[in-house]
């Protein structure tokens, strides 16, 4: 595939044909192009090559593209030139790309050093506008990074929102729980080490809620079902505590036992189902179980965490547990109905605890804080993992993410001024 790029011959300005080309870019822009021949081969390759792939990360991207054409044209670059080389360079990552293996960081270098060697005559046309190398090599990694990102998505099944800001004065991480389809419930350590809530009802947000109790941790939540949300928390003595909404009022505090040594961690796969997890004092995983009727004894599931785990459910006698391991790595445990699974190691660099979410039979979302207190991102799409994407931001703490419906997943984290934060993707 690769040698099917051929260098363009360059003629001093006089008219040439300029072939039709699929990708979003005017006519007007190609006969602007006048000093760039490509061969009658080369047309057809092209002609047949681009489509709709290409149409859809142009369009998925193209705020982007907008604002690194403008950083170019500080060096007197043409915009009918930057989109140019912008598309030769996500045509080439789309033909390219899967020859590729390793991180998605790995695969930007190793593209991009075969771009210059391949393509190196669009950095011969740059050349003359004594462009910073670092510009340079900054902007066009950026594409392709970009265009890996939204290979085979449409704009609104990639897009994240930015972050909104929604207040409070957090001092701990938070806990989402989606409630009534379109309710989502957040839950925070706030002042006097008291629990607050707030909800989002579907239109808007509610104020902060006092719930009280005395948090030595994050909290964790889950709903079950129309009219119930559990709450579980590390009390003054380490202990579990637990705290529940139904009927329209919340209960009192219930002391579950345990000596935790960070936040709980909270899945359901049935309705009178509540399985609770924790670290432990020797760093094994805790767990405990409400069957419908009474509370388990706390049993150890071994691993060495270093962080507070995740729990999720996608379905009947399924539980995935993630935790942060050695070497900052991601772990993963599951419970398949009848036994529990070795420790695999997920890879990853966390700076943070993890948080699971699942949007349908076998899709598993995990999020954490990275390197530079950025946002993190994992999936499972039922067959085989991502690799780790890197959706920027700052966290001052551990994120929590949950879904309301298909496709959907929401973000909250603790911002630098403490604040309530939200991000979300359709």
């Amino acid at each position: 595939m690769i040698n099917n790029y051929q260098t363009p011959q360059y003629v001093s300005h006089k008219k040439q044909n300029v072939i039709e080309r699929n990708y979003p870019l005017s006519q007007s822009t190609y006969n602007n192009l006048q000093f760039i021949r490509l061969s009658p081969i080369q047309r057809e390759q092209v002609k047949r090559r681009l489509g709709e792939e290409l149409q859809s990360v142009w369009n998925a991207i193209k705020k982007d593209l907008r604002t690194m054409a403008n950083q170019l044209s500080e060096y007197s670059v043409s915009t009918e030139l930057s989109r140019y080389l912008f598309a030769q360079t996500i045509q080439f990552t789309l033909f390219t790309g899967k020859r590729f293996q390793g991180s998605i960081i790995q695969k930007v270098e190793q593209v991009y050093r075969s771009l210059r060697g391949h393509l190196g005559w669009m950095f011969t046309v740059l050349a003359p506008y004594r462009i910073p190398n670092h510009v340079t090599d900054k902007i066009f990694k950026e594409i392709i990074k970009r265009t890996f990102e939204n290979v085979g998505t449409t704009i609104i099944e990639k897009r994240w929102s930015e972050w909104e800001e929604l207040d409070g004065r957090l001092t701990s991480g938070p806990s989402a729980a989606s409630h009534r389809n379109a309710q989502i419930d957040v839950f925070a350590r706030g002042k006097n080490r008291a629990l607050f809530h707030r909800v989002f009802n579907g239109s808007e947000w509610s104020e902060w809620e006092h719930l009280g109790g005395e948090l030595t941790s994050s909290p964790a939540s889950i709903s079950l079902g129309d009219d119930q949300i559990h709450v579980f928390v590390r009390g003054a003595k380490f202990q579990l505590e637990h705290k529940y909404f139904r009927e329209g009022k919340w209960s009192e505090w219930e002391d579950l036992g345990g000596k935790l040594t960070s936040s709980p961690a909270v899945s359901s796969w049935n309705e009178n189902r509540i399985d609770v997890f924790g670290r432990g004092s020797d760093k094994q995983l805790l767990h405990k179980y409400w069957n419908g009727v009474k509370w388990s004894s706390w049993e150890r599931l071994g691993g060495q965490l270093t962080s507070a785990p995740a729990a999720i459910s996608y379905g009947p006698n399924r539980i995935d547990v993630f935790a942060r391991g050695k070497n900052r790595n991601l772990y993963h445990l599951v419970w398949n109905g009848s036994a529990w699974s070795g420790w695999k190691n997920l890879g990853g660099q966390l700076t943070s605890s993890p948080t699971a979410v699942s949007w349908g039979e076998n899709r598993l979302d995990i999020f954490a804080r990275g390197d530079g207190n950025h946002l993190i991102y994992l999936y499972w799409n039922g067959q085989e993992w991502s690799e780790w994407e890197d959706l920027g931001e700052y966290l001052n703490s551990e994120p929590s993410a949950v879904s309301l419906r298909k496709g959907r997943l929401d973000v909250f984290t603790r911002g630098n001024n403490n604040q309530l934060l939200h991000k979300w993707r359709e």
